[in-house]
């Protein structure tokens, strides 16, 4: 079934597209001190606001730093955070959607009623409210995010939990006296992965743009650490001028959230029945 999956996959175009996008991405993430002449905190006064060249290739910013550089360095900060946040979420959403579709009555009611009232939240002033009483930084950051990202995803696992626990091989797992938690994790959990892959892969599109919206506040990943965010920060003083300092931050984002929605839209595609011949 994973091979089947693989190689459906492997024929999805656009998910192809993404899923090199975002291993190109990891690799520059990796290789960040090998490909650049520069460290992301050397400054040079004399070459503040410089325009790309050839000697710097997507110029410099206020503090002469190298903006490519920066940008390099700035892609380790923003897989970061979208995968721990992703997976921070992930991991609780999956948690109380097991629970609520296995559970009886009243525990699904609680704990759908608690989803219910969160979603009542957009969720970029759900995490401004809480980082507003914390210290931004990166660890912060991820954290927020990640627990605040998963009640739509519990709210997908759940009704999931609910539609398979009525199957006859289900039904037979409770006659034969299997306790609950084995079920979930042996019969339940299995089915309900492909799902939660789609909305993974989606969530980290939308956890890189929390993070950058953040830095750009001022409340996310804080300089001189660099980040996309922090970067189209200092590019909005310059951008009449120093158009640079606006446009590679805005186009590293656009790119990376870009390669995770067409790699979520591909799984989505591979993993739903009526696709299937």
């Amino acid at each position: 079934m994973i091979s089947f999956y693989c190689k459906k996959l492997l024929r999805h175009n656009l998910a192809l597209s993404g899923l090199l996008l975002i291993l190109f991405l990891m690799i520059v993430a990796v290789a960040s001190p090998w490909i650049s002449s520069y460290t992301p905190l050397d400054q040079n006064l004399e070459e503040r606001l410089q325009p790309p060249s050839i000697r710097h290739w997507c110029g410099t910013d206020d503090l002469g730093r190298d903006l490519y550089t920066r940008l390099v360095y700035g892609t380790r900060i923003s897989l970061l955070v979208g995968l721990v946040a992703v997976a921070i979420a992930t991991s609780f959403g999956t948690l109380i959607g097991l629970i609520a579709g296995y559970g009886n009555r009243w525990v699904d009611s609680l704990l759908m009623r608690t989803v219910d009232v969160l979603l009542c939240f957009p969720t970029f002033f759900l995490i401004l409210m809480v980082i507003a009483f914390l210290e931004p930084n990166i660890l912060n950051v991820m954290a927020i995010i990640g627990i605040t990202s998963w009640p739509g995803l519990a709210r997908l696992v759940r009704g999931e939990t609910l539609s398979l626990k009525e199957r006859e091989y289900i039904l037979a797992a409770k006659a034969l006296g299997l306790p609950s938690s084995k079920i979930l994790l042996t019969h339940i959990l299995p089915n309900v992965i492909a799902p939660i892959l789609v909305s993974a892969t989606l969530g980290v599109g939308n956890a890189i743009l929390a993070e950058s919206s953040l830095s750009f506040l001022g409340l996310g990943v804080q300089p001189p650490t660099p980040s996309w965010g922090n970067i189209l920060t200092t590019g909005k003083d310059y951008i009449h001028f120093a158009w640079w300092l606006s446009l590679f931050p805005g186009l590293a984002i656009l790119v990376t959230v870009l390669a995770f929605n067409l790699l979520g839209e591909g799984l989505r595609d591979v993993v739903d029945p009526r696709t299937r011949t």
